[in-house]
Formats: C-alpha cells, sequence, structure tokens
C-alpha cells in the first residue's frame, strides 16, 4: 500500500515536467554587436571579439537579432559560432553594408522561409526612404521547432540614429509586413535597436499591437537601460534596444536580462545584449 501511494504522489509531477518539456522557452537576443571601425581604438572589434561570441556562446540563446555586423563580422560570427545558422543580407543588397542578421540555432529551428525588405517607400529594393540618413532594412524569417513542431515568426531591424520621421515610418511599415506575412496568425518575435525609448510616440503606437517583452517580464534582471557607447563608467541610461512579442496570439514572457558583462571594465560591444525568455 505504501509503495502505490508513492506512484499516486509522483504522477502528478511527472505528469507536470511531461508537459513542461514539450513545451520548452524559447531565449530569443537582441544585440547590436556595433560595427567594426579602427577609431574604436582600444574597443575595436579584434579587440572584443572573443568576449562577444563567449557571451552569446554562454546565454545560447535560440533566436539572435544582431544589428550593425558587417560582413567579414558576420562571416566571423558564423564561423566562430557553428551551431548557429544565419539568415539576412546587407542594406546595400547582398553581401554589402551592415546586416540586420538573424543567427538561430540549427539543432532546434528549421528556416521555413526568409527574406529582407528595405524601410522605405520602395522596400522591394535598396532604397532610402524619408528623412533616413542611410538605408536601414528589416530581415525576416519563419521558423519552424523540430521538437514541438509550432511555427512562429522572427523580424529584426535597426532604426535610423538620425530621421525622426524614419524611424516612426519604418516601424509602420515593419508592423504592416508582420500583417502581411503572418497570414496563419502565428507568434512572432520583433527585434531590434529602435535608437527610440520606450516613452516616443512610435513605440508607445508599437506597444498597442505588441508586447514589449521588458514590461511584461514579471522577472527582470539588469538594468533599464542599453546603450553605453563603451563607457564603463556612467551607468546606461536609454533603453533603445528591444524584444517585442505577439499579443494576438499571446506570447507569455517568463523572464527578461540585460546583460552587463564586462572584463576589466570593457564592454563586448557599446550596447548591452537583451534576451527574453518566452512561450510561444
Amino acid at each position: 500500500m505504501h509503495y502505490i501511494i508513492q506512484l499516486v504522489f509522483l504522477f502528478p509531477l511527472f505528469a507536470a515536467s511531461t508537459a513542461t518539456s514539450a513545451h520548452p522557452p524559447l531565449s530569443v537576443m537582441s544585440y547590436n554587436i556595433r560595427l567594426d571601425v579602427a577609431s574604436d581604438g582600444e574597443n575595436a572589434w579584434p579587440n572584443r571579439r572573443e568576449f562577444l561570441a563567449n557571451q552569446v556562446a554562454f546565454h545560447a540563446p535560440d533566436v539572435i537579432g544582431t544589428q550593425e555586423g558587417l560582413p567579414h563580422q558576420v562571416a566571423w560570427l558564423r564561423e566562430r559560432l557553428p551551431a548557429y545558422g544565419m539568415v539576412g543580407e546587407g542594406r546595400d543588397g547582398g553581401d554589402a553594408g551592415e546586416y540586420s542578421a538573424i543567427f538561430y540555432k540549427r539543432a532546434r529551428l528549421r528556416v521555413e522561409e526568409s527574406g529582407t525588405f528595405w524601410l522605405s517607400p520602395t522596400p522591394e529594393k535598396p532604397s532610402k526612404g524619408w528623412d533616413t540618413a542611410i538605408q536601414r532594412i528589416c530581415t525576416w524569417a519563419r521558423f519552424t521547432d523540430r521538437e514541438t513542431g509550432q511555427s512562429f515568426w522572427s523580424f529584426n531591424t535597426h532604426l535610423d540614429h538620425r530621421g525622426a520621421v524614419a524611424r516612426a515610418e519604418g516601424l509602420k511599415l515593419i508592423s504592416q509586413t508582420i500583417d502581411a506575412l503572418n497570414t496563419e496568425q502565428l507568434p512572432f518575435v520583433l527585434t531590434g535597436d529602435f535608437n527610440l525609448t520606450p516613452d516616443e510616440a512610435p513605440v508607445l503606437t508599437l506597444s498597442q499591437s505588441m508586447q514589449d517583452a521588458f514590461i511584461a517580464a514579471p522577472v527582470r534582471l539588469g538594468p533599464a537601460g542599453t546603450f553605453t557607447g563603451f563607457n564603463y563608467q556612467d551607468p546606461a541610461t536609454r533603453r533603445i534596444d528591444y524584444v517585442m512579442v505577439s499579443q494576438t496570439p499571446k506570447v507569455e514572457v517568463l523572464r527578461f536580462a540585460t546583460l552587463t558583462d564586462a572584463v576589466d571594465g570593457r564592454y563586448p560591444s557599446d550596447h548591452f545584449a537583451v534576451v527574453a525568455i518566452i512561450l510561444l
């Protein structure tokens, strides 16, 4: 009888564990890796790339939206992080210009389709729009989880650093494109450096149709600010890097972290990476 009672009490725990493993959380990172420019001196890419790659490998996100990666930086990361595949193209078309790339874990995720569009009135070709200083893009992919069969969309962008109209219109175009592509109403994530703080109108508007994972997370780690400019002495105050997730269908945000790792007063980038742990 004692043995039977043990089985009765253990069964619900086993069942709960099985249900959880059937729908494992998804880890999504947004990371402006800072382009490679010699003028960064001691913070130039060759001096920090191993730190950055090790940081990514340690946290092992399932999806990473990167910004500012030049072709040789993206190529180096692909070689250095062999567990990841990548989709996207440079903002000048093909393998030219900065990428807003999406890296993904090959073992877990399968790419069903992908593409890149330009944040301009002519999104189908390399082009500038509105008051943007430079060409800006959004890369997208539809993934399927190999284990669960769950499909979802991922979008990644880097909005203009100067043009206020371009930032607003860019987010509007991204939202419209998500609606146009996502005809099956699948869950989606949007990562990016928006060059906008949460109190600015374009983000407030976007937050009416998507969830800001930072706000939605019941557990948060690290500061709100994400841009450092490599300045270790002063705290980051501007939150301009985001993970947004769909409201319909509802994506549950479990945890959110701003990664402030530093070694000897040096950061791996001039932005902190941000990570959201979510359930689709």
